[in-house]
């Protein structure tokens, strides 16, 4: 997250209201939001191993290419 220079409160906002939420293999799911940046749209996406108590933050990264990653219709 520090590297990336995402915040703590993008990440915890992502967690508590996703957008939409993905499984990317058991225990493993994706929480992404769209969020809007010196007027750009951009997809954050926080990779979440579930299985664990508590659940834990595997990676966070934020994208420009919500196309690629954002499921129509979920």
């Amino acid at each position: 997250m520090q590297r990336r220079g995402i915040g703590r409160e993008v990440v915890l906002q992502v967690m508590s209201g996703p957008e939409q939420t993905i499984d990317v293999r058991p225990g493993r799911v994706v929480m992404q939001s769209r969020t809007t940046q010196e007027g750009r749209v951009y997809l954050v996406r926080v990779f979440v191993d579930m299985d664990r108590h508590p659940a834990e933050v595997v990676t966070v990264y934020r994208t420009s290419k919500v196309s690629k990653y954002w499921r129509a219709g979920e």
